[in-house]
Order: C-alpha cells, then structure tokens, then sequence
C-alpha cells in the first residue's frame, strides 16, 4: 500500500458506506500533495452531521464515544443517539483491527453548501468539498482542512499550511483568504494568500 497506507486502511473501513465522506486533517493535506510531507500520528475522517447515524451503523462493531468537553472528556455514544452542536467529534476504536483507532469529526451542511461550524456565514458548494488522490482515496479540499487549522495552528499545522500555500490554485486560495478575514481578522496566514 506505500506511504499511504493507514488512508487506504480507511477506504477498506469505509467501503459500502454509501454517504459522502473523505480523509481530513494532516493526511488530507498530504493526499492533496501526493506524498507524505510529515509523521502522522492520528487519522481523522469527515461526514456530515445528517449522516451521523449512518455512520454509527456502519461502525456497529466499533466502540464508539463522543467528545463532550473541552478537555477532551468522552462519553459513550449510545445507538441512535443524535448528537447535536457543538458536540462534532467522535471516536472510534477496536484494538483486533490494523486500523484500531479513528476520529470522525461531523461537518456542518445547510441545503447544497457546506458551513464552517465555527461560523456559519462561511461555506462552500458541496460540489467542492472533496477531492480524490491518484488512488481514488476522498479527503477533504485542503482549503477547508487549512480553515479547521487556523485556529491555534500548531507546529504541524503551520508546515501543512506552507506545503500547501506554494500549490493551491487561485480560487481556493481566494476562498482561504477570504474565509480567514471573515473568521480570524488580521490571521497571518493571509499576508501569504
């Protein structure tokens, strides 16, 4: 499977999952590149909120548990629970597996167009939430992956953002940009856009 393995893990996990889902975090960013720029410790995927139940269907031979405070305290998350805001991660574990941890982080959507869930004025056509490496593996436009990012970037973060930066088409770009201002006013990130 080469450097990619752990996401081509995600896509055997995920295969008959018939909603839209896609790799995102570190990982996403590296698809979008087409190599492994860093270590990854984690790997995430993102749905939408309507799906969630979906998911935990999917998921049924997994232990399942929702982040439910800003410390990270999780609960189990119990069949047909609907979580709602600002409840969005959740994770998933079997230890029997290869894969024997993931983290699904549930995504705003209103109609045709994602929203951010930290500000609902920014959202995108889901036409263009998703992209698709060389191998067919889903993960999420790294624009959107950036946003998520720019809250408190961390080291990490700050070295996706300039692998990317450099590649990012113009129209992204301009999303990015204008995405930041509205979040995170005078954010650096925006001198480089």
């Amino acid at each position: 499977m080469g450097e990619f393995a752990v996401p081509q893990q995600v896509v055997t996990l995920m295969a008959g999952f018939e909603k839209p889902w896609g790799i995102c975090g570190g990982w996403a960013i590296d698809l979008y590149l087409g190599k492994v720029t860093r270590e990854h410790h984690d790997i995430e995927i993102a749905v939408f909120r309507k799906d969630q139940i979906a998911v935990q269907t999917h998921l049924r031979d997994w232990y399942l548990t929702k982040v439910v405070s800003l410390a990270g305290q999780r609960d189990q998350w119990k069949e047909d629970e609907q979580l709602q805001p600002p409840i969005h991660e959740i994770h998933a574990q079997r230890p029997d597996t290869v894969l024997h941890h993931l983290e699904i982080l549930l995504n705003e959507s209103a109609g045709d167009h994602w929203q951010f869930r930290r500000d609902a004025r920014v959202t995108r056509p889901l036409s263009m939430i998703w992209g698709y490496s060389d191998d067919g593996i889903p993960y999420m436009n790294p624009e959107i992956v950036l946003l998520y990012k720019a809250k408190k970037p961390t080291p990490n973060d700050e070295a996706d953002f300039t692998h990317v930066c450099t590649v990012l088409a113009s129209e992204p770009r301009c999303w990015l940009k204008h995405a930041l201002t509205t979040c995170y006013p005078g954010h650096r990130w925006c001198d480089v856009l």
